[in-house]
């Protein structure tokens, strides 16, 4: 099933793309890589001659504002980071802005946290932003606001931005490109012996053993957020495909040549706001299943009722989303829901029929209705 979905099958219907540029591209001897800036330029702005829709989603902030403070190396500080961050958010969007400009192109700067996408007026509010920027033929360059966003300073966190954005958007493609050709089954920097992977068609934890030995030099990513990037947007139906930074590479790409490691998306798309609800909103508990449970939920399309539960984990509110995983401690789904973890601990392994006198309510027969759950 997977097998019938091609690069080909993806490449020639490819209305809106979103490419992600790490750090190692950006960097160039601890200062910013102009050269990269203005070669991606080109090549968006043929693709865009084309009718794709790009957005960009860039690191190298940091990068650009060690250079404008002529910074030799990166301070340990956090607050002295985020202030380098502030300093080079302005020299990157410059430099955005003078390569485009070059082909008569617009850019717009967006700078998001994750509190953005999780809340779902504030994730509303950016896809109608983009989209309009989309329209008037603006190209958004899009970044983590490292300034107050200690985690992506901390994590690496814009492969898993660059994700949220394509699912906002409901992209047809994600490229990532990096210092990397792809995926291997080693560090090819280091090990001559390593295996070059062209196609992934089902995340598999010997994905993750392959790209935690495969560290990121200058970036605070690697290639493990990378895989986990590609595993949400494929899980949403849509592909992602890791490559080098050279030339030409993104137009070779939409091309139909085969670079880098293309990830097989599922069939159908995620609707967005099943999207929202799986990727976009953290997790705050687990509620454990029975196998009855499991198989109503993965076979037979049935909402999660509390006499399914056999343990509840975390702390979590009416509205949160949850997980929802098998007795052995697989996750099968991520759902928001109808009820609080105390009162979840209540009516487990209970009838939906005494809920009322459990609680003295029933406001929903269901913990999480199918409605508000998305399988992974």
């Amino acid at each position: 099933m997977q097998s019938q979905i091609t690069r080909k099958s993806i490449l020639n219907h490819v209305d809106r793309l979103v490419i992600k540029v790490g750090s190692n591209v950006l960097t160039a001897e601890k200062s910013l890589n102009v050269a990269a800036i203005r070669r991606i330029a080109m090549q968006v702005h043929q693709l865009t001659q084309q009718g794709i829709q790009v957005i960009i989603v860039s690191s190298g902030a940091m990068a650009a504002g060690m250079r404008k403070l002529d910074l030799k190396s990166r301070p340990t500080e956090i607050p002295l980071r985020q202030a380098i961050a502030a300093v080079g958010q302005a020299g990157l969007i410059q430099e955005y802005e003078k390569a485009f400009d070059f082909f008569n192109d617009r850019v717009a700067q967006i700078l998001l946290t994750r509190m953005d996408l999780s809340n779902r007026k504030r994730y509303l509010n950016a896809r109608n932003t983009i989209r309009a920027l989309l329209s008037w033929n603006v190209i958004p360059i899009v970044n983590e606001n490292d300034t107050v966003a200690v985690e992506e300073i901390k994590f690496g966190d814009n492969d898993h931005l660059s994700a949220m954005i394509a699912l906002l958007l409901n992209a047809d493609l994600l490229i990532n490109l990096t210092d990397i050709s792809g995926l291997f089954d080693k560090d090819p920097r280091t090990e001559k012996e390593a295996q070059f992977i062209p196609i992934v068609e089902s995340y598999t934890r010997e994905l993750d053993a392959y790209a935690s030995g495969i560290p990121g030099a200058l970036g605070t990513g690697g290639m493990l957020t990378k895989i986990k990037a590609a595993q949400k947007v494929t899980t949403a139906g849509i592909p992602m495909i890791i490559a080098k930074e050279s030339e030409n590479v993104l137009t070779r790409i939409m091309a139909g040549e085969d670079i880098g490691t293309f990830f097989v998306p599922r069939n159908t798309k995620m609707k967005n706001r099943k999207c929202w609800i799986a990727f976009s909103k953290k997790t705050k508990g687990t509620v454990y299943l029975d196998d009855g449970a499991s198989t109503a939920i993965l076979t037979n399309g049935k909402s999660l009722l509390p006499i399914g539960i056999s343990a509840v984990n975390g702390k979590f509110s009416v509205g949160d989303a949850i997980s929802l995983d098998t007795l052995t401690g697989q996750s099968i789904a991520i759902g928001l829901t109808n009820y609080s973890s105390d009162d979840i601990q209540k009516i487990m392994r209970k009838k939906t029929s005494e809920i009322e006198k459990i609680l003295g309510e029933r406001p929903y027969d269901e913990v999480v209705h199918r409605d508000n759950m998305v399988i992974l």
